[in-house]
């Protein structure tokens, strides 16, 4: 038995053993739910409710489960299957559920959510997006109020009052990064009544191996003004002019540009300056240098970022739409902008930050659902403690997975995949293809027009219509050409949304999804190739791959295979498709260790974030911070009582005084250790352990954060004036910033070459 066979025989067990539990309590909840049609919904809900004991247990499943069907039917038209009621059952003890593409999570979702709200639990749905959030809300809404509970949607339009009236709710849907900045906002408040979020006991997160795996690592960042960017239009003027290979080199993992010795020179020539190394210029010059590169090189328009409207605006690569409020470190995003003549924006402080991984981890209780989980098991256990539960689809699949057409050159296979394209248009299947980026698709799309086929674009650049697109992607002789967005969320039924041409979709084959080339992840593939075959539909899934493409020349790392292709460029060869899963596994590998390795560095940030929590919320909560300055400046207290200034006015001055120099000292903690992260992989060169060094540097950096802080709070509390108004911070200069903004920075590790900008900035200076 090998390793960890034991493990995995145990997991199996046990996942039979519930699966035949839950067939048991559904059945039994088919034939009570018959009885409870007749109920009232008064009586519907007594039933439900009687069902969980004080503690929130849940001690009658079918019975539950019976009334939260009966509910459906009624309040929605729609009874859920024996597989749906079996994945609510799995979603309650907090798994994971593996549904595919088309078999009701929306609804699975709600039941499980009114489920856990009925125990008495606060419930955040997590989804993807403001249109999500918004639209699952109002569709379920009637399912969850008829058991007299309420539901609502935060968005990211929603003023404060709106957000904190949300949050009240029992069920609250809301996208993860709207859930993420606003408990950073919090993080900065001066008094309890100001807080907007609340935090739930249950995170059911739609989409999970997106939300907990593709943007896990992604900061949430929010910032504060501070106009100071450093930035040189003489610097972007003379990278421009600097050419590969003689001035710079890429690394071969895609993700590193480095300046050759003639290229040094001759920035050192242009700019008047003696050495970029220099002391004066290591600095500063140089780091410019450096990300005026990086944007150059590694950064490409439509790419990795569109220029829309005088702005530039950034491309999730895991899903190919815009990253709305994503922008990269203040200094690359400057380089990118003056690169594209743009105006620059303001730089700003970072106040602080929070990833979504550490987001997630913050609640209870956490489980969820997407169609592609079973490819994410080892992270969702490994950085979560989750299990995964594969629900069986309600109709047996009929898609027809066609094995991956393999060329020698990307000439070759886009020949291919465009005479297959004609060839299924011609016989009116409708076909989506699923694109690496907004230039693939526009490319694409404009090699279909030449050949008289007018194909749907659905990309970065229109991601506003995503829904619109895909609910069409489905009729008769329809193209569309899709970034891997490709409308996760809606789905494409064959024949339209009215299904007006469903037999004749249907006759010709159903959906037609085509990949111009794998992903570095399976788990990407299958999210594309898990958009035909809904609910039992026929349907076609084919990849085209070429030797020269991204996930062979990494995955590949150098390594050189023979084949014989035909004269159409086509290799015929099980051994050339082993060589390309083998070239997949590599880079799923190489993901999950960038994943892994990152979380080291981010988890102690993490948890020392969390003793700063527990010591904001003393301050909030209790009148801490006037007791320690009471009694660290007895003098400055016993005049400011002498002055006869109300108790709750000290307490209140006294917090504002503290909360300042708190925030400030872990702001100040932060940018010093975004600092050393920049540089700790120099410590190899001493034969020191990176990982180990920045731990020893931020846990002695963090031990003087609350000294300093407290330090700092009994200077401001001797000099700045306070009166029956408070504590005048602003007239000391110690005003909270003016405006602040939140934004995510683009460091996911599933993005496609070059669109890694942390840790390609680290590599610069390798």
């Amino acid at each position: 038995m090998g390793k960890f066979d034991w493990f995995w025989n145990a997991m199996g067990a046990k996942s039979a053993k519930h699966e035949k539990q839950s067939r048991k309590i559904v059945g039994q909840a088919q034939q009570q739910a018959a009885d409870f049609d007749s109920l009232s919904d008064d009586k519907l809900r007594e039933h439900a409710r009687s069902s969980v004991n004080p503690s929130g247990e849940i001690t009658d499943k079918s019975t539950f489960l019976a009334a939260l069907a009966t509910a459906s039917s009624r309040k929605l038209g729609l009874r859920p299957y024996d597989v749906q009621s079996q994945a609510v059952l799995r979603l309650l003890t907090g798994d994971v559920i593996h549904m595919a593409t088309g078999e009701g999570k929306t609804l699975v979702g709600a039941m499980a959510a009114t489920g856990f709200a009925l125990s008495g639990k606060r419930v955040h749905v997590v989804t993807v997006n403001d249109y999500l959030a918004r639209r699952d809300a109002e569709w379920m809404r009637p399912l969850v109020e008829s058991f007299g509970l309420e539901v609502a949607a935060v968005t990211e339009s929603m003023d404060t009052a709106q957000r904190r009236q949300a949050y009240a709710a029992d069920v609250v849907y809301a996208p993860v990064k709207e859930l993420g900045f606003d408990v950073l906002r919090d993080n900065q408040i001066t008094s309890r009544e100001q807080a907007v979020f609340q935090q739930a006991d249950v995170a059911l997160v739609d989409e999970a191996d997106s939300v907990l795996v593709d943007e896990a690592l992604v900061p949430l960042v929010l910032a504060g003004t501070r106009a100071d960017q450093a930035t040189d239009p003489r610097v972007t003027t003379v990278v421009a002019n600097l050419k590969q290979e003689r001035d710079y080199t890429i690394g071969t993992d895609g993700r590193t540009v480095f300046l050759t010795d003639d290229g040094a020179a001759t920035v050192e020539k242009e700019l008047g300056i003696d050495s970029l190394y220099s002391d004066e210029h290591i600095g500063s010059t140089l780091v410019r240098v450096n990300l005026a590169l990086h944007a150059k090189a590694l950064l490409i328009r439509d790419i990795h970022y569109l220029v829309h409207d005088g702005e530039l605006k950034l491309i999730d690569t895991a899903k190919g739409r815009v990253a709305d409020l994503q922008r990269w470190p203040d200094g690359l995003q400057a380089a990118v902008e003056e690169k594209e003549g743009l105006k620059v924006t303001e730089g700003g402080r970072i106040l602080d930050t929070l990833t979504i991984q550490e987001l997630m981890r913050r609640y209870p209780q956490l489980c969820g659902m997407t169609g592609t989980a079973v490819e994410a098991t080892d992270q969702l256990r490994e950085f979560y403690g989750l299990y995964v539960s594969e629900i069986a689809p309600n109709k047996a699949p009929q898609r027809f997975d066609e094995a991956d057409r393999v060329y020698a050159t990307v000439a070759e296979k886009t020949q291919a995949l465009l005479d297959e394209i004609e060839l299924l248009h011609a016989q009116k299947q409708p076909v989506l293809i699923g694109t690496q980026d907004v230039a693939e698709s526009e490319s694409l799309d404009a090699a279909l027009t030449e050949r008289g086929i007018n194909a749907q674009v659905l990309n970065a650049k229109n991601d506003a219509e995503e829904a619109a697109i895909i609910a069409e992607a489905g009729m008769p002789g329809r193209v569309t050409v899709s970034t891997q967005m490709a409308g996760r969320g809606t789905d494409i039924k064959l024949g339209g949304t009215d299904g007006t041409h469903y037999q004749e979709v249907k006759d010709a084959g159903g959906l037609a999804v085509l990949g111009t080339t794998r992903h570095r992840s399976s788990r990407l593939d299958n999210q594309l190739r898990g958009r035909a075959g809904r609910q039992g539909d026929p349907g076609l899934s084919l990849f085209f791959v070429s030797l020269e493409d991204d996930v062979v020349i990494s995955g590949g790392a150098g390594e050189s295979v023979e084949a014989q292709p035909d004269g159409n460029g086509r290799i015929d060869s099980g051994r050339i498709v082993d060589f390309i899963a083998h070239c997949q596994r590599v880079t799923e590998a190489q993901l999950l260790e960038i994943h892994s390795q990152t979380w080291k560095y981010n988890k102690l940030l993490a948890d020392q974030r969390e003793i700063i929590d527990e010591r904001r919320s003393s301050l909030l909560d209790t009148d801490k911070a006037w007791t320690e300055l009471r009694k660290y400046e007895p003098e400055r207290a016993a005049e400011l009582v002498a002055a006869g200034l109300a108790d709750d006015v000290l307490v209140q001055a006294s917090r504002e005084i503290m909360l300042y120099h708190l925030d400030l000292a872990w702001a100040d903690h932060l940018e010093h250790m975004d600092d050393v992260r920049e540089s700790i992989h120099l410590r190899a060169i001493a034969r020191e352990t990176p990982i180990d060094e920045y731990h020893r540097i931020a846990v002695r950096e963090f031990k003087e954060i609350v000294r300093r802080g407290v330090e700092a709070a009994r200077e401001s509390f001797r000099e700045v004036v306070i009166d029956n108004a408070g504590a005048h911070l602003s007239e000391g200069g110690l005003a909270r910033p003016s405006a602040t903004w939140t934004y995510m920075v683009s460091d996911n590790p599933l993005a496609g070459s070059g669109n890694s900008a942390l840790s390609g900035i680290g590599n610069l200076f390798r």
